[in-house]
């Protein structure tokens, strides 16, 4: 080894202060990292516990590294690359399965003029009733002679969109529930927590069928698409609002926070800048996992006849249609709907566990380069 890397006995050294040429010369032999500030060879002697946990904590706090290394663990993941790949297949078509316009009592705005769907999916008799699948119409027709085809395409619409929807309102509500009952505890705590006990001793699907024909006679919801989004948003909140509350727990006693109440930070912004930002990682896998399941409690709902009104293309709704085509051999009316449900849930189950894999609080960013290496 050279000796100029070498300190003498006896003598301080203090990095930073070195003259170009020995930085150069410390930079050629890989004794220095890429800004040539810090000394990764034998002369800056071994790296503290303390340094690595500071340089870790460092490293996590910050929002663009955490995202950015998230996304590259979650791009590896051939299983979650693919349930994406689906999830956005199916968005695409539902999206563009038929024009999209908002009408009013003056004009009409078309959102979007493209259909892939080759007719309505409420026109009847568009072919022979309970056709089998053929060119003209790949999935077949149903009872009504409707286009099979058309209606799961436009039918992707309501059931996805209902599971994105009513996830989403339940966060808005369970998120902050859930870190106000955490943060502060007391009597607070034991108010929302056993509202959230109440609610848990009901299955949510049994919840759900109780709920609906409560909002039912709301003005403002009336009976369909809302209606079922509000149930499905009030039975979820209370996942997401108990899981918060654990995590905060955690977190509130950490001296970041300590020091944000000693500073006089007002407790609303200590929740929203630093406890629900470093505690949001389990409900955002929650929250995945949970899409996949609001869509198959719809799809019971609409099987039951409580989901939107009677002949909807929403896939629930088809499966309830299509099941007295069983008993005549009419596979395909109910096939391609149920298959679509299934295609739907597995991929967002793919996705959630790779979103959890991507966001795992133990995975070692040294592990990670190792493994490419």
């Amino acid at each position: 080894m050279n000796d100029r890397h070498t300190p003498e006995r006896g003598r301080i050294r203090i990095v930073g202060f070195d003259d170009d040429d020995n930085r150069s010369d410390n930079d050629a032999n890989g004794d220095y990292d890429t800004d040539g500030a810090t000394p990764t060879g034998s002369s800056a002697g071994p790296t503290t516990t303390a340094e690595t946990e500071t340089m870790g904590a460092s490293t996590l706090l910050q929002p663009g590294r955490r995202l950015e290394n998230a996304w590259r663990q979650f791009r590896r993941n051939r299983s979650a690359m693919a349930g994406l790949t689906v999830i956005v297949g199916m968005a695409v078509l539902a999206v563009f399965a038929r024009p999209i316009a908002i009408s009013t009592t003056e004009v009409t705005i078309t959102l979007q003029p493209f259909s892939l769907a080759p007719s309505d999916p409420s026109a009847t008799f568009v072919g022979p009733a309970n056709a089998p699948p053929s060119l003209a119409h790949p999935f077949g027709t149903d009872w009504a002679g409707r286009d099979q085809f058309s209606r799961v395409l436009v039918g992707g619409r309501y059931t996805l969109s209902i599971g994105l929807v009513a996830v989403a309102l339940a966060l808005c509500v369970g998120v902050p529930l859930g870190a106000i009952a955490g943060y502060f505890g007391g009597w607070i705590d034991e108010a929302i927590m056993r509202v959230v006990d109440v609610l848990y001793a009901f299955p949510l699907l049994v919840l759900a069928i109780a709920i609906v024909p409560i909002l039912e006679p709301v003005p403002i919801l009336g009976s369909g698409y809302w209606t079922v989004v509000v149930a499905l948003a009030v039975t979820g909140w209370i996942g997401y609002a108990r899981l918060l509350r654990g995590e905060v727990l955690s977190i509130r006693e950490r001296e970041y926070v300590t020091a944000a109440r000693v500073l006089g930070v007002p407790d609303r912004t200590i929740i929203r800048r630093h406890v629900v930002p470093n505690t949001i990682a389990p409900v955002i896998v929650q929250a995945t996992l949970n899409v996949g399941t609001v869509v198959l409690t719809a799809a019971a709902l609409g099987f039951l006849g409580l989901g939107l009104e009677p002949g909807s293309a929403e896939w629930g709704a088809m499966l309830a249609q299509g099941r007295s085509s069983l008993l005549r051999g009419d596979w395909h009316i109910t096939v391609f709907p149920g298959l679509a449900i299934f295609l739907f849930v597995l991929a967002i189950n793919l996705v959630g566990d790779g979103i959890n894999d991507a966001l795992e609080p133990d995975r070692d960013g040294g592990d990670d380069r190792r493994r490419i290496r």
